[in-house]
């Protein structure tokens, strides 16, 4: 029979087929070469197979990492750039802006300027301020204009104070060093001299034990007529101290006695007797102008609090609502997910009545079995 060549070829490749599918049928079919023999050929050809692709994976995991790391350097290089633009943009921007976009530029400055109150006259400037009319509501009768330089004067007089008593302060330290300096040198000199005065000092005892004796004797005398003088002295400084303090400004109770001259209002401790009837009047009107302003914030508190208690309450009662309403959305959700779950089972044991009785009719037999097991495939 003639055969083309596409023929023989396909022929060929059909015996091909046919003679691996009758070695395969043996190793297979064969029970004791499949459960004890191995094929040592299959299993080496798979092991290099394995190798050849776990080193082809390598390569293929060593190039994509090379190429990831370049990927990351150049984007990093890329994002510094880009992060370098912008700041000279911010600083270019940033630059323009004090330069030509000033606050003070702006055409509407003078509606939110800071120190425009500042630049801007006051609304009297002398008493005879032209502006200042009967409406002006500006210039009143009995009203202390001086009052600010005074507190000024009043300043610069207790800087004044405080700076002389600074500088008195700085020169009784240098007058105390220099008296602990020259102390100091005494002590050295007194040191030196010690020897010679001792020495000194008992000849001089001696001529000293003897002028005592004769002035102790002048003395006993000179005292006997000092003590009668003395009491006479006495006697009469204690009539005089007694109409001191009978006539004096203590048993009096002079007011005027405990001003003080550190300046008005100012009093003196140990000579003040009490306030008079005026200022205890004043401190009354105080302490009561307090107790009202007190009260009346106290009222304030009491009535913000009960405004705030009502508010909790009702927000209390609206969300005891809501919460009744979503319970009662939430009863009619489940109680429709029963309905329909009752509905999917009774379709569900429709359906499996329907399989089992009509589409699981057909049991198999042992024709259906036999053609199993009979190939490789």
């Amino acid at each position: 029979m003639f055969m083309l060549p596409e023929d023989r070829k396909q022929a060929a490749a059909i015996e091909r087929r046919r003679r691996i599918e009758e070695e395969r049928k043996n190793r297979i079919f064969n029970a004791r070469q499949r459960l004890i023999g191995i094929d040592q050929a299959a299993l080496t050809q798979q092991i290099e197979e394995k190798k050849a692709r776990e080193e082809e994976q390598r390569k293929i995991d060593k190039a994509f990492d090379e190429q990831c790391i370049h990927g990351a350097k150049l984007a990093l290089f890329l994002e510094n750039k880009i992060e370098e633009e912008k700041r000279h943009v911010s600083q270019d921007i940033n630059a323009f802006r004090e330069v030509y976009q000033r606050p003070e530029n702006r055409r509407e400055f003078d509606l939110y300027d800071p120190d425009g109150l500042k630049k801007s006259l006051p609304a009297r400037l002398l008493d005879d301020d032209p502006r200042c009319g009967p409406s002006s509501a500006q210039k009143f009768a009995g009203e202390d204009l001086a009052s600010e330089k005074r507190w000024k004067a009043q300043q610069e007089q207790c800087r004044s104070w405080l700076e002389q008593q600074i500088t008195e302060r700085r020169a009784a330290d240098s007058d105390k060093r220099a008296a602990q300096k020259a102390y100091d040198e005494a002590v050295l000199a007194r040191d030196k001299l010690a020897c010679e005065l001792e020495r000194m000092e008992q000849e001089c005892q001696r001529r000293i034990n003897e002028a005592n004796l004769r002035f102790n004797k002048a003395l006993v005398e000179e005292q006997v007529l000092q003590r009668r003088l003395d009491e006479a002295k006495e006697l009469e400084d204690k009539q005089a101290e007694i109409y001191n303090h009978v006539t004096g400004d203590m048993l009096t109770e002079n007011p005027d006695v405990a001003n003080s001259n550190l300046g008005p209002g100012r009093k003196i401790q140990y000579l003040y007797k009490g306030m008079s009837t005026e200022e205890r009047e004043n401190v009354r009107r105080e302490q009561l102008r307090q107790i009202v302003e007190n009260e009346a914030k106290r009222q304030a508190q009491a009535r913000l609090e009960t405004e705030w208690q009502e508010m909790v309450i009702g927000i209390d009662k609206h969300c005891v609502l809501q919460e009744r309403e979503i319970m009662r959305k939430q009863r009619e959700l489940d109680k429709k997910i029963l309905e329909q779950n009752k509905q999917l089972a009774k379709e569900q044991t429709t359906k499996q009545e329907y399989m089992e009785r009509v589409v699981f009719t057909n049991v198999p037999t042992e024709a259906y079995y036999d053609q199993f097991n009979t190939t490789t495939r």
